[in-house]
């Protein structure tokens, strides 16, 4: 029988572990009816301004940019959980990092290098628990967390909130059940036989994923890149630049109040509503951002125009600086192919002009960032 969104859709159950309780969703791999005219509504929308975001891929280098996208995502996603990584400070060595904020930079760095992994797996496998396992390794490796059973899912109980289990926020279902639930959400990512649009299916899939919490730690983390895999498996996007992890960490009680609200009130259109309106919101925002690089980039072509002969060199500097905003005088030596005096000259006349900014006050190693560019990510 297909299950309706509103009126039939039961989540789960809780059951007695003696002294906790747990809760075990329903099976999601299953027929859906969507019954909510406010949810088609918002997917109609949802659909129509990520099909806009995606057409930047068809005219733009997005590779030129994608690494500031993943940047600010990594930055985002890390800060629900509490770490405090600026995304220009995700582009500067580890030495250049002050010791207290070293372990936070180090989780961002471990994000980027997952998503970029994950995004390159994907050709050679599909969506799956394999592809989420290999991401988990990654994010933990050599960090809080690295105890934790890295691409592993948990063999004992986990909770979310409160300083034991006793008082927990929530408590996902029992490690016996993890497997048996996962293999579920990978069926229901690739069944032909259970349609639904892919925007619910995968609001679905993450909801589900947090539900189960697979993993010792790192759950958050990965669920919401599974986000953009999926988006990116489906030929929905063509390449990763959409990242719901600044909606969701601007609206964080509202992001864990609707997951909540699916489990205790069996609200699933509430979480529907919620996560299409941060795919709008952040599509509109990603199509402002490639609206704003363009008319940076058409303003920089006046702003060159003193330099002369220079100016060839100067746009040399800017295209590596819009896919890594920060830059130093060995790095502007090495792009241009001209002598350290060469490549001072020209930092100093690239700052006067207002596109480079010294950000470390020091008289030596001084380091320079393209300040204007990295605003459209903060």
């Amino acid at each position: 029988m297909p299950i309706s969104m509103s009126n039939k859709f039961l989540s789960g159950k809780i059951i007695d572990q003696g002294y906790y309780k747990a809760f075990i969703p329903n099976e999601i791999n299953r027929k859906w009816e969507i019954d909510d005219m406010s949810v088609i509504t918002l997917l109609s929308q949802a659909d129509r301004h990520l099909g806009r975001l995606d057409m930047y891929s068809e005219y733009v280098n997005i590779d030129l940019y994608i690494s500031m996208h993943i940047a600010k995502e990594a930055t985002q996603s890390s800060r629900i959980e509490g770490t405090q990584t600026h995304v220009e400070e995700v582009f500067l060595a580890k030495d250049e990092i002050s010791a207290e904020k070293r372990d936070d930079w180090e989780e961002v760095q471990n994000y980027i290098q997952a998503m970029n992994e994950a995004v390159l797996q994907l050709h050679r496998l599909p969506f799956s628990s394999r592809l989420i396992k290999k991401a988990h390794k990654i994010l933990l490796s050599g960090v809080r967390g690295q105890n934790r059973l890295p691409g592993e899912f948990r063999t004992s109980q986990n909770w979310v909130g409160g300083a034991s289990i006793n008082d927990a926020v929530f408590v996902p279902p029992p490690a016996s059940e993890v497997g048996r639930l996962i293999s579920d959400i990978e069926k229901f990512a690739h069944s032909e036989e259970h349609l639904l649009p892919d925007l619910l299916k995968i609001a679905l899939i993450h909801y589900q994923f947090e539900t189960i919490h697979p993993f010792l730690d790192g759950n958050g983390r990965v669920g919401r890149l599974m986000i953009t895999l999926y988006l990116i498996s489906k030929g929905i996007l063509k390449r990763p630049i959409l990242y719901l992890s600044d909606f969701f960490e601007k609206n964080k009680s509202l992001y864990y109040d609707n997951l909540m609200r699916v489990r205790t009130h069996n609200d699933i259109n509430q979480w529907f509503k919620f996560f299409l309106t941060g795919v709008i919101e952040t599509a509109k925002n990603g199509v402002k951002t490639f609206d704003n690089i363009l008319q940076i980039q058409k303003s920089l072509d006046d702003l060159l125009k003193p330099l002369g002969s220079r100016s060839g060199d100067a746009r040399l500097v800017i295209n590596e600086l819009f896919s890594i905003p920060i830059i130093n005088a060995a790095k502007v030596e090495k792009v241009v192919g001209k002598s350290a005096v060469s490549a001072y000259k020209l930092i100093s006349e690239m700052e006067d002009l207002g596109i480079l900014k010294e950000i470390t006050g020091g008289q030596r190693r001084k380091m320079y960032m393209f300040e204007e560019y990295v605003k459209l990510f903060k």
